[in-house]
């Protein structure tokens, strides 16, 4: 233990940056396309809702790692390179914001008939009664739901290293492979993903107990 943390935590810690990173944007990412994926599935105009539906079912069915192979090494013959993290950042958000539409579309179906013509009622349109009045009450049940999401981008955030970049999972391999430690990298490893994975299920457990105060 003393030689990995002597040696090799400056690495250890840039690789936890990276992985802290590509979650964070990922997650935004997919949080932000998948809202407005979701308003568009429940859109009263028809391509919209077709176009959304047909994005959400094969992102949500294909690999993360076949896109990224995808992504990384095929766009760039077809004249498009978007660049390592880039390509990274764009299959994390893609992916997840599928996830992250079914999950908000859930809330949206939770919201009562009632409060939406309550909102048609006083002269809201389309947007503002999807802005004003469901969606605030929509995030209100999907918080555990969402917290899980950020859970599964920051655990499929390790297959970036399959495409070259050094994230934790990634340096603690080379670690390994250069001091030959056995499993010890890999324990620590894994106890920084449970740690942030731990205080991420703290955060959306506060935030749930705060909404049911504000109920």
């Amino acid at each position: 233990m003393d030689t990995l943390l002597s040696k090799h935590g400056g690495e250890l810690l840039d690789g936890l940056w990276l992985t802290v990173w590509l979650t964070a944007v990922g997650f935004t990412g997919a949080l932000m396309l998948g809202a407005v994926l979701a308003t568009c599935r429940i859109s009263p105009i028809a391509p919209l809702r077709w176009a959304s539906a047909t994005f959400v079912e094969i992102f949500r069915n294909v690999p993360l790692f076949s896109l990224l192979i995808l992504v990384v090494y095929g766009l760039p013959q077809a004249g498009v390179n978007p660049g390592r993290v880039g390509s990274v950042i764009i299959c994390i958000v893609f992916v997840g914001s599928a996830f992250a539409a079914e999950t908000i579309r859930t809330g949206v179906n939770a919201v009562g008939v009632g409060q939406v013509e309550a909102g048609r009622s006083i002269g809201l349109s389309f947007g503002g009664v999807i802005t004003q009045v469901v969606l605030p009450q929509a995030v209100r049940t999907v918080i555990g739901p969402l917290v899980t999401l950020f859970i599964g981008i920051l655990l499929s955030s390790a297959l970036a290293g399959v495409v070259g970049m050094s994230e934790l999972t990634a340096v603690a391999s080379e670690i390994n492979n250069s001091e030959a430690l056995g499993l010890l990298t890999f324990v620590v490893a894994a106890c920084m993903y449970a740690t942030i994975a731990l205080g991420a299920g703290g955060v959306g457990a506060w935030l749930e107990r705060r909404v049911r105060v504000l109920r």
